[in-house]
């Protein structure tokens, strides 16, 4: 996908065959269990994507009253509904007082209406009421109210085919147990390009998969063909000790303790 500039090429087959932990451009393609309609596409979307409390409130000041103060937070109403995101005032009070850094208890977060609510300053004796409320203010527009952490963004990718289109979600970013689980995905067709990830979510056999399937991806996007008993064989060499070494000095080292295979690594000891 244009938009998503996706490492390829000679990087792209050095990071496989090395099985780096942490590669430049990690892809979840998420295939949807209802895959013809454009707005369970971006329902399913808004639960994966990952939404800061700054980008759907309208706005978030501080108030200064004679018996105390608090921090009001208004939610854009309508920016939800456009984005389709399944946010209200209970799921923010959710979020605030589940971010560890805040220390908010239910008992701080009061619900006014369906767009407003009160945020209390925990009793904090060490630090003064103001201190407390300014870093309220700075660290509350970085909550993430939905979605998955770790995921920057998803792209809703359409496929035209004889049965007409076809949606999918590409989400950038890691966790493919959190993507798969989601409601509205099909997990079963659910596959990352990390080869580490594949590994510790569905076990070996799917990571020599990946591999394979990474390889011939990358040549095929640069018009090469190879023959895939030569792509197996690389993936079973990296896969058969039981988990994924790569070709690497240190992943030879476990592989085989021959003299001629460690020296071409200038790893003699």
């Amino acid at each position: 996908v244009a938009s998503m500039n996706i490492t390829l090429g000679v990087p792209r087959i050095k990071e496989i065959i090395n099985a780096s932990k942490a590669i430049s451009t990690p892809i979840i393609t998420a295939h949807l269990k209802v895959d013809s309609d454009p707005e369970h596409a971006r329902v399913v979307k808004g639960r994966i994507e990952k939404t800061l409390l700054g980008e759907v409130a309208r706005y978030i000041e501080e108030v200064y009253e004679p018996d105390g103060c608090y921090i009001k937070i208004c939610l854009d109403s309508n920016r939800i509904k456009l984005l389709k995101l399944e946010i209200d005032t209970w799921t923010v009070q959710f979020a605030i007082c589940s971010a560890p850094k805040l220390k908010i208890k239910p008992k701080h977060v009061s619900i006014r209406t369906t767009s407003v609510m009160y945020v209390y300053p925990p009793d904090n004796q060490k630090t003064s009421l103001y201190y407390t409320i300014q870093s309220l203010k700075v660290q509350l527009p970085s909550v993430v109210v939905k979605g998955i952490s770790s995921v920057t963004r998803a792209i809703i990718h359409m496929d035209e085919g004889k049965g007409g289109a076809k949606y999918k979600l590409l989400v950038e970013g890691m966790n493919l147990c959190a993507v798969m689980a989601t409601m509205g995905v099909e997990g079963t067709k659910t596959t990352s390009n990390h080869t580490a990830e594949s590994e510790k979510a569905l076990g070996i056999e799917a990571a020599r998969q990946t591999i394979i399937n990474e390889i011939v991806y990358t040549m095929v996007n640069h018009g090469m063909s190879i023959d895939a008993r030569h792509v197996m064989l690389l993936a079973d060499l990296m896969t058969f000790k039981g988990e994924v070494l790569g070709i690497t000095r240190f992943g030879l080292a476990k592989m085989k303790e021959s003299v001629l295979m460690l020296a071409s690594f200038e790893k003699t000891a």
